[in-house]
């Protein structure tokens, strides 16, 4: 077991000092690429207390909706091939539903701050 802190925790830190400390100092090109850097740091934070309990409920969908098991991104990629194929399709029954889940959580991670996706949660509760 690993003592704290947690790698979520090590990441808002280093973003935290960046912005706080690191970018105050900075000029031109400099300041852009350690916001660029704080802000790919806040995208990887979110990532990893979003993507554990997000990435099964996907490959969950994607198991019903192909109708076998396997890897995410394998089942992505044959998703794709199939939608691509014109296999499935928007009346493919869970599809939609799937569709929208996982851009709503890809948003989560990207970008919460996203007016559309505020309004599409708010309109989901």
């Amino acid at each position: 077991m690993q003592d704290q802190p947690t790698a979520s925790e090590l990441v808002e830190a280093v973003a935290d000092f960046i912005r706080n400390h690191a970018m105050p100092q900075l000029q031109g090109h400099a300041a852009f690429h350690a916001r660029v850097a704080a802000n790919a740091l806040d995208i990887v934070k979110r990532e990893l207390e979003v993507a554990p309990t997000a990435n099964p409920d996907e490959r969950r969908r994607l198991t019903d909706l192909l109708g076998h098991d396997g890897p995410l991104e394998e089942l992505n990629s044959e998703l794709c091939a199939r939608i691509e194929a014109g296999e499935i399709g928007l009346d493919t029954p869970g599809l939609a539903d799937h569709l929208w889940k996982t851009t709503l959580t890809k948003l989560a991670i990207d970008q919460p701050n996203y007016s559309g996706y505020r309004r599409a949660l708010e309109e989901s509760r």
